[in-house]
């Protein structure tokens, strides 16, 4: 009986140890992506990046030239106040607080257009990267792929990241 016993046991101690290495060798297999390393490396977030810098610029040089008008406008009526009649100089003042509420009404339009342009050209930008990673870890077999600071990553090692994978499937679309 005890030597019955002790063969029972053994096999199932045999039959444990195996189901847990079939069940650990299941593990699931987990990626991250940076979209700011794809924005700044892939050609379309290149692309991008350098619209909306572009827009920016021919933006802030319109505001600049707007703003030297104004600042030549005070001189002229700083100097002139002096030998303007007081109806003369209100006149101008008027047109100088309007030129000015112009201006700041121009930057709060500039402003908005630059982010929907941003989230334009990202929102296609992130598209695409949607479908490559759906397409890459259906075809690689991951469990899970993450965006690194989406997704509250803080730390993962190198070789989980697959951002160059999906920069080279982006870059191979265009």
């Amino acid at each position: 009986m005890n030597t019955i016993f002790r063969s029972f046991f053994i096999v199932t101690i045999c039959l444990f140890g195996c189901w847990n290495i079939s069940y650990g060798a299941n593990m699931a297999k987990i990626g991250i992506i940076d979209f700011q390393k794809i924005i700044e490396k892939s050609d379309i977030g290149k692309a991008s990046s350098k619209t909306i810098k572009d827009r920016g610029n021919e933006m802030t040089k319109t505001l600049k030239k707007k703003e030297s008008e104004i600042e030549r406008m005070k001189k002229e009526l700083d100097q002139k106040s002096l030998v303007m009649n007081k109806e003369a100089r209100e006149d101008q003042e008027r047109m100088l607080r309007n030129k000015i509420n112009d201006i700041k009404s121009l930057q709060r339009q500039y402003s908005r257009v630059l982010n929907e342009l941003q989230n334009e050209l990202l929102g296609k930008l992130e598209k695409k990267v949607g479908m490559i990673v759906e397409e890459l870890g259906k075809k690689d077999g991951y469990t899970l792929i993450m965006e690194r600071k989406a997704g509250g990553v803080m730390y993962a090692p190198n070789a989980i990241d697959v951002t160059g994978k999906v920069i080279r499937k982006l870059n191979a679309l265009d």
